[in-house]
């Protein structure tokens, strides 16, 4: 049986591997990295099949999954040459789009974009995805069958790609907590405290609003009394330009992810 083979064995192939261990997923898996400390790491953690030679890990691939730095696209795509036989390849290279990729490998080679979150480690991910108008029902079927072992799957656009790529990231998520740690401490809370209230405030927060019936906006209204606490923390973040701070820096992820992929 043909294998899954990942050509790149960073740190969110690790992610993927941990996701898709936990998942119990059943094809055979193979990663490609040449550096061999990566390889021996993650076939010891995962027992995952290992090969350092690009052809012979593209040779085995069922699917085929490109898990390196965006700007190392296109060497490696390079690399690999001509591809004669039918298969499907999944980018999971931000800013890289279907067409570059199309135009990388050539027509026997069918792609799927993915960006899946690091949090996928734990079963718990996200991952959206966009099809080459080229790839068949049935390959479609067995990308989102992938993705939707490690989390739950969104089908997007690949004009929003790019903004959905700078806005799920969990970063966010581990930013705003270490940010709120930080300004508690600040005002004399102990660390321990401080991480438990940051955490309520991030985490349970949004938990409730998913599983519950309230609209944000009500929700909004219910924490933050008028004339109280809560209310006065937002409104002193407002007037700080918190709105315009956010959208600034979501822009410059784009812009980002747009210069690594050549754009």
């Amino acid at each position: 049986m043909k294998a899954t083979v990942f050509l790149g064995g960073g740190r969110i192939t690790s992610a993927l591997l941990a996701g898709l261990q936990l998942a119990g997923y059943s094809r055979p898996i193979l990663v490609h990295d040449r550096h061999a400390e990566k390889l021996r790491k993650l076939k010891r953690q995962y027992g995952v099949a290992v090969e350092p030679d690009l052809h012979r890990a593209v040779e085995s691939a069922h699917l085929l999954i490109i898990a390196v730095r965006p700007d190392s696209v296109r060497g490696l795509l390079n690399q690999i040459g001509t591809i004669s036989r039918r298969l499907t390849a999944v980018s999971l290279a931000a800013g890289v789009p279907l067409s570059k990729l199309r135009a990388g490998l050539g027509s026997p080679v069918q792609w799927a974009r993915a960006m899946p979150s690091p949090v996928c480690r734990a079963g718990q991910g996200l991952t959206a995805l966009t099809f080459d108008r080229g790839l068949s029902v049935t390959a479609r079927a067995e990308v989102r069958h992938l993705f939707a072992l490690v989390g739950a799957v969104l089908k997007i656009p690949e004009n929003q790609f790019d903004a959905f790529t700078v806005t799920f990231s969990s970063s966010h998520g581990y930013h705003a907590l270490a940010t709120l740690i930080g300004a508690a401490e600040a005002i004399g809370l102990d660390r321990k405290s401080a991480r438990v209230a940051a955490a309520h405030a991030l985490a349970d927060g949004i938990a409730a609003w998913r599983a519950g019936t309230l609209h944000l906006e009500e929700l909004l209204q219910e924490a933050a009394t008028p004339g109280g606490t809560a209310a006065a923390v937002m409104s002193s973040l407002d007037r700080a330009g918190y709105a315009r701070i956010v959208s600034q820096g979501l822009r410059a992820g784009i812009s980002q992810a747009r210069k690594n992929a050549g754009r």
